[in-house]
């Protein structure tokens, strides 16, 4: 059925990982926009200043924590909604966790941490979201990554969960159109973002670890985010690098495996690990949405800019193309 979704300031929004990164921009960006957000994370004192800052500033948000790799936690979640709100409309699955290091060097323990909450997590998010949202309608969105489509070393669990959550996200969608459910499922999959991703990771390398460029700002990706959901949109690409790195890899995989050197060298700083223990097994402070990428952080992507707009896209090609047809019609007209 052709799906309509309220606008975003009638909405009702929960974001897991609201902590931090993106799913902080999302959750501010959303307050903004007048959206009512549900913030989800493992840490409660975080998210209580992020929900009295949201008050503060006009908005309305409640602050549920839970660990998303517990069933019981992310159903609590959906019920504190309810109580809150009277439900929900849009739900995003954000949270996640890396680890660098070969896969081989990682702990059992460690690699089954970030499965739990990389993709058990989005996997009871969306389960327990669909039961709500199939009756009354609205939007899924899984944050995915480029790691959807492509693998890198040093973070080989961490692509293995985004590979994973894109196979779970399609075969759920699919499931959903078979019964004509009035859902919409969207997977984003954002490049390298400037968060304290790496900050917060497991390290188990002799570096501080970095994220590989392009590097966009974590708004980008909360832009794409909300527009999702408004328009419904199967699949967005998080900055032109990521979609220029996924079709290089689908046409080139050989010569992509061959830049294993190079990936491996974008990952690290020239200087000794911070916290290698990260927040992979408990929660650190949080409350930021940019980390400290010593790079250059691109501002803007117009790929994904024009990708979720493109009929006007469209129109303004189309009306320059116009433009320079009659400008080189009048000069030849001149010239005669």
């Amino acid at each position: 059925m052709p799906l309509s979704h309220k606008p975003l300031h009638r909405q009702v929004i929960v974001i897991t990982g609201a902590s931090s990164g993106i799913g902080l921009a999302t959750a501010r960006m959303a307050a903004k926009r007048g959206a009512k957000v549900v913030l989800v994370a493992r840490n409660g004192e975080a998210l209580e200043t992020i929900r009295s800052e949201i008050e503060a500033s006009g908005g309305h948000a409640i602050a549920v924590t839970a660990d998303v790799g517990e069933r019981r936690e992310v159903e609590a979640v959906a019920a504190a909604a309810v109580s809150a709100f009277g439900g929900f409309d849009t739900w995003v699955n954000n949270a996640g966790l890396t680890i660098y290091g070969r896969l081989w060097e990682v702990s059992d323990a460690d690699h089954e941490r970030l499965l739990r909450t990389n993709l058990w997590g989005t996997v009871l998010g969306s389960l327990v979201a669909v039961d709500h949202l199939r009756k009354g309608g609205g939007t899924l969105i899984n944050v995915g990554s480029l790691g959807s489509d492509l693998a890198f070393p040093l973070q080989g669990m961490y692509c293995a969960s985004k590979h994973a959550i894109k196979g779970f996200t399609d075969t759920l969608r699919m499931e959903l159109l078979e019964e004509d459910a009035p859902v919409s499922v969207t997977l984003v999959k954002p490049a390298s973002i400037d968060t304290p991703l790496p900050q917060h990771a497991r390290n188990y390398t002799e570096s501080e670890p970095k994220l590989p460029p392009p590097v966009y700002r974590p708004e980008e990706v909360a832009n794409a985010i909300l527009h999702a959901a408004v328009h419904p949109v199967r699949d967005v690409y998080v900055g032109g690098g990521a979609k220029a790195l996924a079709s290089f890899k689908e046409f080139a995989p050989g010569a992509y495996d061959a830049l294993a050197p190079l990936v491996t060298s974008f990952q690290k700083r020239n200087e000794r690990p911070r916290d290698p223990a990260g927040s992979l097994h408990s929660a650190k402070p949080d409350g930021r949405t940019r980390g400290d990428h010593p790079g250059f952080v691109m501002p803007s992507s117009a790929y994904t800019r024009m990708s979720l707009h493109p009929v006007s896209t469209t129109a303004v090609a189309l009306g320059l193309a116009g433009i320079a047809i009659v400008a080189g019609l009048g000069a030849r007209g001149g010239r005669r």
